[in-house]
């Protein structure tokens, strides 16, 4: 396979940073600052257009854009595939919050068939039921295909996101890559890296992303026990403290979500996801450390499904991640650069939430929504 990477800014327009192509591509992704997709739409899409017409265009607004062990804000990064073997379909559909299994079980339905190794989803970040993406595209398509992707961000103002998928940006999109063919060489990896503290507690109430209660007690009286003195800062110190679920207590794996409001009236926590009545669920905190180390372990486990010398490396980061982590973030971004090689090329994005089985010491899992976690899926050919 052949890659090409770009990067856009403000001013300066497109340049070529990596690579290059003998041959058309069949795809180009594109990750940008939302301003960008919205104010200097032209300036930026239409260049691209022009550069590699008639071939796909797929891409998603971002907390972050990915190039290198570099992240960028305000601008624009594109990345041209051009495999030898392999074929790449797209397919993308209307998405809401009442009907977002049904859109995953269509994207799911329309990509299905023979030979399908991995469908790459990027879908609307806000105003969209995550898990119930998933689960519809979980629903239709064939068990043996590897599912990852993320959500669309818009830097740290959860306002409004946007999707690309040709000529037409839009909120309220999802998009879906299917990448068919046998000489497809996939992996991924999913981590966190942080530390569970106190005890496991049972949620006894819950709505959506709305969590009333554990054991009984008001969420939110209960978090606030535990931050201590920073619980003065809620919601925005709740950050540093996400929660970590389980289905049964023993599970080694938890699906992790982050805080994202509370209210006072009814003592409640809003998540950026769903919280499941009669799932564990248990306080985390933050270890920069283990954060940093948790994007090396998802590019170790992301590298034995692909190989010794992946191609490209699709990064998908927690936009809380990257808050947390400040003037640090490009750590993570260079521990999987060490895991990967020099040869590797990386792109990707700070989301929303990340898409990908759920990455365990027996190996991967049922494909879930994430929040807080490095993401990573590598992509080359035989």
């Amino acid at each position: 396979m052949e890659l090409e990477q770009l990067e856009w800014r403000p001013g300066l327009g497109w340049r070529q940073t990596t690579g290059g192509l003998s041959r058309a591509p069949a795809l180009v992704l594109l990750f940008a600052a939302r301003e960008v997709l919205d104010r200097d739409r032209d300036e930026c899409l239409a260049p691209l257009l022009r550069r590699y017409p008639g071939v796909p265009l797929v891409g998603c607004s971002a907390a972050g854009e990915i190039r290198d062990i570099r992240v960028g804000d305000g601008g624009a990064v594109a990345v041209a595939l051009a495999p030898r073997q392999g074929h790449i379909r797209v397919e993308s559909r209307e998405v809401n919050g009442a009907n977002s299994r049904v859109c995953g079980a269509a994207l799911g339905q329309a990509l299905a068939g023979p030979d399908l190794r991995l469908v790459f989803v990027l879908a609307e970040g806000v105003a969209l039921n995550g898990t119930a993406l998933v689960a519809g595209l979980r629903e239709t398509l064939p068990p043996d295909c590897i599912l990852t992707g993320g959500l669309a961000a818009d830097g740290d103002r959860f306002q409004v996101t946007r999707v690309v998928v040709d000529h037409r940006v839009s909120s309220g999109l999802a998009a879906a890559v299917g990448f068919y063919g046998p000489a497809w060489r996939v992996g991924y990896g999913s981590v966190g890296g942080w530390d569970s503290f106190g005890p496991d507690r049972l949620i006894t109430k819950a709505s959506g992303n709305v969590l009333y209660e554990l054991d009984g007690r008001p969420a939110l009286a209960l978090y606030r026990r535990y931050l201590g003195e920073l619980a003065a800062g809620l919601p925005a110190t709740g950050l540093y403290f996400p929660l970590s679920l389980r289905r049964q207590l023993g599970d080694e794996a938890g699906l992790v979500r982050t805080l994202m409001a509370i209210n006072e009236a009814d003592g409640s926590l809003t998540f950026a996801a769903e919280i499941p009545e009669g799932h564990y669920a248990r306080l985390m905190k933050a270890n920069f450390d283990r954060l940093i180390d948790g994007a090396g372990l998802a590019a170790e486990c992301s590298r034995q499904g692909a190989g010794d010398s992946p191609c490209l490396a699709l990064l998908v980061s927690c936009v809380g991640r990257k808050l947390l982590l400040e003037q640090r973030v490009e750590e993570e971004l260079e521990r999987v650069r060490e895991v990967l090689g020099p040869e590797a090329l990386l792109t990707g994005f700070y989301s929303y939430g990340e898409i990908c089985p759920q990455t365990t010491p027996a190996g991967g899992g049922r494909c879930e929504l994430h929040n807080q976690t490095m993401t990573i899926t590598t992509l080359g050919e035989d």
